[in-house]
């Protein structure tokens, strides 16, 4: 595929409300839009990187800088096959991987475009539909906790995910178990704002028979959760440690987790997402793909790497309106029944760009030509 040019566009868009973590909270995202162009053709990609250092060390500010001075200039050096090769290509770059994925991802588009087939039928997608489940933040009080999770629960989304931090974890998840029961899919993520330390209070968690709790340790841990795991009856998820199909190699040898959760911007493309499925196939660790707040491109991309057999639990990739007022795609992503939303089967991504909306949240705009890189 030769590329003739990349664009990147710099959007600011508000939230619907409020999104805290045990973190900090948002208001609005800014995030990066990737547009590379090959004869008549363009794959779309976007960056899901926040905008502070929080999640993890990578930011809307140094994806730009990554891009500009080393993944763009790389990616233009000579054609690429197949987005395979865009993995290869990067690799003398350590992580940096939300800023891999955000070009990696639009290559995969514009391979499938130029395929003349769904980007879910180019990674190997088997799935029709995918199931849907909703991730609650940090509320101000129990009761708008407890109205969210009946409204997201009158929508049919198929997992509650409740965020959870010390001193706010056993009240507000026992307080929905008491009001909805026990047969509803709840999971609480921690962000990894525990230590070993916390061992008897997690252990408490366990009577409420939790789907997991996902990155209860440090972001970068992988040992102790395997000693927090063989303590807790509840399924420990992994997210933040997994970086690489190495990553999650290790994990489960060592019994870290039962579950983990693929994102496509944290493991640094579809390529090693897929490969990070394959491998939890083969030992039989479910998966699931987590949310980084995604405009409607990144949406797109997690609806067709959900479409691989092993994503057998409930992803965060709600509908649009759940927290844009307006999304930068067209159809938006809405559901298509009560917690699940088809997959596209158009060409790539299956959606095309609303340039209004882009255009109202724009910031900034740069173009880089093949010729003069």
């Amino acid at each position: 595929m030769k590329i003739d040019k990349i664009e990147v566009q710099h959007v600011k868009m508000p939230l619907v409300s409020p999104f805290e973590t045990s973190f900090g909270k948002l208001l609005e995202k800014d995030f990066l839009i990737i547009k590379i162009f090959s004869g008549e053709h363009i794959g779309y990609g976007e960056s899901v990187a926040l905008p502070d250092p929080t999640y993890s060390e990578e930011t809307t500010g140094t994806v730009s800088y990554m891009l500009d001075a080393f993944l763009i200039p790389l990616l233009l050096k000579e054609e690429i096959n197949h987005p395979d090769d865009v993995t290869k290509r990067f690799a003398p770059i350590r992580r940096n991987n939300m800023a891999k994925a955000a070009l990696e991802g639009a290559v995969w588009d514009l391979y499938s475009k130029k395929k003349g087939i769904s980007l879910s039928k180019a990674l190997g997608g088997v799935s029709s539909s995918i199931a849907v489940g909703v991730s609650i933040g940090i509320e101000e009080t129990t009761d708008k906790l407890l109205s969210k999770v009946d409204r997201f629960l009158s929508e049919g989304y198929k997992k509650i995910k409740v965020k959870i931090k010390p001193g706010y974890d056993l009240e507000p998840l026992t307080k929905i178990r008491e009001t909805f029961g026990y047969d509803i899919p709840l999971m609480a993520d921690a962000n990894s704002a525990y230590t070993l330390a916390d061992i008897e209070r997690l252990k408490e968690m366990d009577p409420l028979k939790l789907m997991m709790i996902e990155q209860p340790l440090a972001y970068d841990d992988i040992i102790d959760h395997s000693i927090l795991q063989s303590e807790l009856a509840t399924p420990i998820c992994l997210d933040e440690s997994i970086h690489s199909v190495e990553d999650a190699r290790k994990a489960i040898e060592l019994g870290s987790c039962r579950i983990i959760n693929i994102k496509i911007g944290r493991v640094g493309g579809l390529t090693e997402a897929k490969k990070i499925h394959d491998l939890c196939e083969k030992h039989s660790i479910p998966v699931w793909c987590g949310g980084m707040l995604e405009g409607g491109i990144g949406r797109a991309h997690n609806i067709a790497i959900t479409t691989l057999p092993s994503f057998t639990i409930a992803g965060d990739t709600s509908a649009s309106n759940r927290y844009w007022k307006e999304d930068i795609i067209f159809p938006e992503v809405t559901l298509s029944r009560p917690g699940e939303i088809d997959v596209p089967t158009g060409d790539g991504i299956g959606f095309k760009l609303n340039k209004e909306v882009i255009n109202k949240y724009l910031l900034t705009t740069k173009v880089y030509e093949s010729k003069t890189v």
